[in-house]
């Protein structure tokens, strides 16, 4: 499946896994590609309408996870 933004990628790795690091790291790199912040309130609220997984998923649905 291909992302929404391929040209984002996102590292998560090497970094503290909790939630909070995982949707910070997603929004700093968002914004610094340029999405609109109304994008990037968008991916907030679906990535933070469930657990952990769905995070997860969420962000793999909107960027290139590495």
């Amino acid at each position: 499946m291909t992302p929404k933004h391929p040209e984002i990628t996102v590292t998560l790795t090497g970094n503290d896994g909790n939630a909070f690091t995982v949707l910070g790291r997603c929004r700093q790199t968002a914004k610094a590609a340029g999405l609109s912040d109304d994008e990037i309130a968008a991916f907030m609220a679906e990535a933070t309408a469930g657990d952990y997984d769905h995070l997860l998923q969420t962000a793999m649905r909107w960027f290139d996870i590495r």
